[in-house]
């Protein structure tokens, strides 16, 4: 439902108002404070920075690693990622501790990567394995090589992404397996995808954190005259996601992650309720995203798994996977062959390479360059008709100034979200602190549980407003305490107890 105001500009009410809540007061609030430094700058030495350093981050997809190194900038570092010949993954300072040439123009060897200006080696460590000074003095040359040492991350690929440690070394972290595998059931996968934004990292993962704006940003209903494409609104077909849900944001794991509980009536017999997670700092783990509510479905898993990782503190990525495949994708709409660098299946408008002729005809090699300037896109004017997230993030400003906000309760969760990282970057919260990340997840031998699921309830609608809102309410709030009895248990066993308690929940609102 929306709720219309009346115009007060011709009754006097807004005579006692401040000047900047006034008619055309746009004199008194056209001042624009400065940004929030401690959650939204992420050099070296920052607290923010520092902070996501202590994680496991992906950096690029594994299909970036040609026969040429790639040039990449994370968390404002420029660094060179590569495979050499034996099948290690390199991360290096791009810049040659010898005399600074980048080593984007470096020859990638057996071992390791070769300057282009003086022909310095250094292996995926670091280390200079080879120093082409003169005959006869070998002995000079492996002093200098045991003086020097090239600034160096340790990668890993794992299902078609890289992952970096930028961290301590001394405290390095396990990798978080999420719930072993991900949960993905043995007829779907994991597609690696990588896509560009162009601003600061902490709007991108705002907006994930925000469950309310598909209504509005994704609802067919909006667009100007009709003109989008068929993947671009209302969720691929699922006019569910176009109902308005009545949010629940519960803290989960001692702060360490947040349950994002939207309930959305789906017709007068069945109840959607959809969690998604959002795990400190920059991980969020998506439920079904077409799901159309249209048959009972209990504990459904993960179908977006990502992470919003700075470039630098006015760019970012998101990059994670897509699960593809019959087990989550019960509708059968996905694309796969629109998942991967630049390109995303279900909504156009998440990426600056929106146009969809352009989806699948390129390599890495030969991509077209990614717009610097949103308003200089070819196609700003269909962005214009039908924006997307893409569009709504970045229009935000570079750095989005949190000052000039004016919140409604149901942007609550990244309020929320935005405090938890702030109490986990000052150590107000022991739990959330890297040290204390480690620890659980250690205790977790590396793979925690997740609240993300997609849920549909038998659950009539209510004859009353008031009882339909207390309702859906209250299971929003009795899944999320499902989920957190169940999160000893692992596996089958969990899911097993998840369902036959969803399944009791179901019976006793019914009743």
């Amino acid at each position: 439902m929306t709720i219309k105001v009346t115009n007060t500009e011709s009754t006097g009410v807004d005579k006692d108002k401040p000047d900047h809540l006034k008619p055309y007061s746009g004199y008194h609030s056209n001042k624009v404070p400065a940004h929030d430094p401690e959650l939204t700058e992420v050099g070296p030495g920052t607290p923010m920075g520092d902070y996501m350093r202590s994680f496991w981050q992906p950096v690029c997809m594994a299909k970036e690693l040609t026969d040429t190194p790639t040039y990449l900038k994370i968390l404002g570092e420029e660094l060179v990622a590569f495979r050499d010949g034996s099948g290690k993954i390199g991360l290096l300072h791009a810049h040659c501790c010898h005399r600074g040439a980048s080593l984007e123009y470096g020859s990638i060897q057996e071992h390791g990567i070769r300057c282009c200006y003086h022909g310095m080696v250094f292996d995926v460590d670091g280390s200079c394995i080879e120093v082409p000074f003169p005959k006869g003095e070998e002995k000079d040359a492996e002093r200098y090589a045991c003086s020097i040492q090239q600034g160096a991350y340790k990668a890993f690929e794992r299902n078609g992404l890289v992952f970096a440690y930028m961290g301590p070394p001394e405290n390095e972290p396990p990798f978080p397996e999420w719930e072993g595998n991900f949960t993905v059931l043995p007829t779907d996968e994991l597609v690696p995808y990588s896509n560009f934004q162009h601003c600061n990292w902490l709007q991108v993962q705002d907006n994930a954190a925000d469950n309310f704006h598909p209504t509005a940003l994704h609802a067919a209903k909006y667009v100007v005259g009709g003109n989008f494409q068929e993947t671009t609104f209302d969720e691929v077909g699922a006019g569910s996601m176009e109902v308005a849900p009545d949010m629940q944001f519960i803290p989960v794991h001692k702060g360490k992650g947040l349950a994002c509980a939207g309930a959305r009536r789906v017709d007068k017999d069945r109840l959607f309720v959809r969690v998604q997670h959002q795990a400190l700092p920059n991980l969020s783990l998506h439920a079904y995203t077409s799901e159309d509510g249209s048959k009972k479905k209990l504990f459904s898993r993960f179908h977006i798994i990502r992470w919003t990782v700075p470039v630098d503190d006015e760019n970012s990525k998101m990059i994670g996977w897509r699960v593809m495949g019959p087990g989550i994708d019960t509708r059968g709409v996905g694309k796969k062959e629109l998942v991967g660098y630049e390109s995303i299946d279900f909504l156009d408008g998440q990426v600056a390479m929106r146009r969809p002729e352009r989806f699948g005809k390129y390599t890495i090699d030969d991509m077209p360059p990614i717009p610097s300037d949103h308003r200089a896109r070819e196609n700003y004017k269909d962005c214009q008709y039908a924006p997307g997230d893409y569009e709504a993030i970045i229009s935000q400003r570079p750095i989005a100034v949190h000052a000039l906000e004016n919140p409604t309760r149901f942007d609550a969760g990244l309020y929320m979200f935005r405090k938890m990282l702030r109490d986990a970057v000052r150590g107000n919260n022991p739990d959330a602190t890297p040290e204390g990340f480690a620890k659980w997840l250690e205790g977790m031998n590396g793979a925690p549980n997740s609240y993300c699921c997609g849920n549909v309830l038998d659950i009539p609608e209510a004859e009353d407003v008031d009882t339909e809102v207390k309702n859906r309410r209250y299971v929003a709030k009795q899944i999320v305490s499902i989920l957190t009895e169940a999160d000893q248990l692992k596996g089958d066993e969990r899911a097993d107890y998840v369902k036959q308690k969803m399944d009791e929940l179901e019976t006793s609102v019914q009743r």
